[in-house]
């Protein structure tokens, strides 16, 4: 592990009145900011620091406890003294996290996890609604851009699709921001750390929970403007093929965002009846892209007259509420608890410190309850 260098004595600012401890605690913690982006963040012992600025142990003493008073370091018995990763300025330790809509179904969870997190560890939540448009997202990073952030959490925008606000992103990070990406990334922009389903994972756990069911008639529907649905698509057609299954185009639907906006807004479900008409006639199974639209092409296949699970078995990704809220209960591919908000959380912590972080995908555990039956034709 590394430790802080630094040659010399402080010798203050022009025009201030600083005792000596406080002119070696403004020091350190310059150089602190400085080494935290070089991954150090370990400082010397107080033998070292009291050599290397040539003042007794008790000003060094002095000086630490008022860096520890202020949150920029914490000491660990036995270990020495951590940089926190905080900064004196504290609106310097706010975080913005871009989301397409903090009030949908599956954020609060979400965010109260990754709040709560945070702020353990003396970070503050600013949350920020992009609504899946980029016109909009373009805004708040150019807001963003006046008073560049440490970090920023982002979840992209049609992220599936080209994305015309890289520009920015590259601007932000040469501003030395830290951009980590949640449940998707921008394919373009290079060295991108992303916490995110395991959704080729996923999509292959759904697809052979059905087969071994005895399914081999499976229909798919899927968002086509966010990379989580092509990726969940892959993961389900790869395995079928696998399995000697094909999953016919024919039998698969597509939908985008502004379907969304519509199913949620006016509940309009044109495209889920169009999808039961044409996609899903003789098919015995399908894979829905989450426990939302599961939900609701549940209520359309029952005004169809199509018996769920008796005559079409109905699997999802997700296991929000909406799972359970159906009247009959969706078999769903969930989490651990609290496991993708306190994952980002802790990347972006550890990263604020100076501690190498890696992309992590989150695995799937499938929870079966009565939406699926063995195929009976």
């Amino acid at each position: 592990m590394g430790t802080i260098e630094e040659k010399g004595t402080n010798q203050g600012k022009a025009g201030l009145s600083m005792s000596k401890y406080e002119e070696v605690a403004a020091k350190l913690a310059e150089i602190i900011a400085r080494n935290l982006e070089k991954g150090v963040y370990k400082l010397p012992t107080e033998a070292e620091l009291s050599r290397q600025y040539k003042v007794s142990r008790q000003t060094i003493r002095s000086a630490l406890a008022l860096l520890h008073a202020k949150g920029i370091i914490v000491s660990r018995q036995g270990s020495g003294s951590y940089a926190t990763g905080l900064s004196e300025d504290n609106a310097r330790n706010t975080i913005p996290i871009l989301v397409a809509n903090h009030q949908e179904y599956i954020y609060p969870h979400l965010l109260t996890d990754i709040r709560s997190s945070l702020s353990e560890q003396g970070y503050q939540l600013q949350v920020h609604d992009t609504f899946n448009d980029t016109t909009r997202e373009r805004a708040l990073l150019l807001s963003l851009l006046s008073s560049p952030p440490r970090g920023i959490i982002v979840e992209g925008c049609k992220s599936a699709l080209p994305n015309p606000n890289l520009d920015l992103y590259a601007r932000l990070r040469e501003a030395g921001c830290f951009l980590l990406f949640l449940h998707n990334y921008y394919a373009a922009l290079p060295n991108t750390v992303c916490i995110k389903d395991d959704n080729y994972y996923g999509g292959c756990l759904l697809a052979e929970h059905l087969v071994s069911l005895g399914h081999t008639r499976i229909a798919a529907l899927f968002k086509m403007d966010d990379l989580q649905g092509p990726e969940r698509y892959f993961g389900a057609a790869s395995c079928l093929r696998d399995l000697g299954i094909l999953l016919e185009d024919s039998h698969v639907g597509w939908f985008t965002s502004r379907h969304v906006d519509a199913l949620e807004t006016r509940q309009d479900t044109r495209f889920l009846t169009n999808f039961i008409q044409e996609q899903l006639q003789d098919c015995t199974a399908v894979i829905c892209y989450n426990d939302e639209i599961a939900y609701w092409l549940m209520k359309e296949l029952a005004y169809a007259g199509r018996q769920v699970p008796q005559e079409i078995s109905v699997v999802c990704f997700d296991n929000s509420y909406l799972s359970d809220l159906s009247r009959v209960r969706i078999t769903a591919l969930t989490h651990k608890p609290h496991e993708m908000g306190n994952c980002a959380a802790e990347c972006m912590i550890h990263k604020l410190k100076g501690i190498p972080v890696a992309s992590q995908e989150i695995p799937w555990q499938l929870i079966r309850k009565e939406s699926d039956a063995p195929c009976q034709t």
